[in-house]
């Protein structure tokens, strides 16, 4: 039984939220998936300058209306979407994805935070973590998450089968890092990122999909605005042999890795 992996590539305008949810939904509005995979801080935009100005539009996560509008609209396809939100948690903001199928949400914070991101948003504190799609199981990271091997590692070990890569990539590598951190864990990883140029700051574009093999399964252009959808088989995500007489996470040492 195939699962259906979606990925989409905007080009959101800097504080534009309503005008970006929607220009993001009519991409999905006539292809179905089982995962939708939005970019980080997909609504919002990215490139802050001041605190105050990412205080302006980042919501509560879960009562939040972005949640709210994801809940019904995942509620209606029977499907599940990750997207990248600016969240305020007390004095405190984050950046921040949610998984949300239906009435259910769950929330990452990103762990490893880039560059004037520092300036504005707290470190991350939820951990990684997998939730079931569909019998899938599914973990999220964002953005230069994918620097650090032990990011993707944790989720596989986890049980994760696929990887939502919410982000707004600006270094080059990260699209072919992620087909690295799919061999390396032989899952499927799908990277949603943005396009465009916000106050001088340009994005790569290049989102995509990912085999457990490394194999690319669609990669979107550097301009594209455009969603993708791909059709996966997540159980061979289970098999972790590279070779008869070798399981990559049976042949793990972790006492000689401390």
């Amino acid at each position: 039984m195939s699962f259906k992996i979606g990925i989409v590539q905007n080009n959101p305008r800097f504080l534009k939220a309503r005008a970006n949810v929607s220009a993001a939904l009519a991409l999905m509005d006539s292809i179905e998936a089982d995962l939708w995979v939005l970019p980080e801080l997909f609504a919002s935009g990215y490139n802050f300058k001041t605190k105050k100005e990412a205080a302006r539009c980042a919501e509560r996560a879960p009562g939040g209306p972005l949640c709210a509008l994801l809940k019904a609209w995942t509620a209606s396809r029977n499907c599940a979407v990750v997207a990248g939100l600016p969240e305020r948690s007390g004095r405190r903001l984050y950046n921040s994805a949610v998984l949300v199928q239906g009435a259910e949400v769950a929330l990452y914070r990103k762990t490893h935070l880039f560059g004037n991101e520092k300036k504005f948003f707290s470190p991350g504190n939820t951990g990684f973590w997998t939730r079931p799609v569909k019998g899938v199981r599914v973990g999220v990271m964002i953005c230069f998450d994918w620097f650090f091997p032990e990011s993707c590692r944790t989720l596989a070990l986890k049980g994760a089968q696929i990887v939502a890569h919410a982000a707004n990539l600006v270094l080059p590598w990260g699209p072919e890092g992620m087909k690295i951190r799919s061999l390396e864990n032989r899952i499927y990883s799908a990277t949603a990122n943005r396009i465009g140029s916000e106050r001088g700051l340009r994005f790569i574009g290049q989102s995509q999909v990912v085999a457990p093999n490394g194999s690319l399964m669609v990669r979107l252009g550097e301009s594209e605005v455009r969603a993708a959808v791909v059709e996966a088989d997540p159980w061979t995500a289970k098999d972790k042999k590279v070779h008869k007489a070798n399981d990559l996470f049976k042949d793990r040492r972790p006492a000689c890795y401390a």
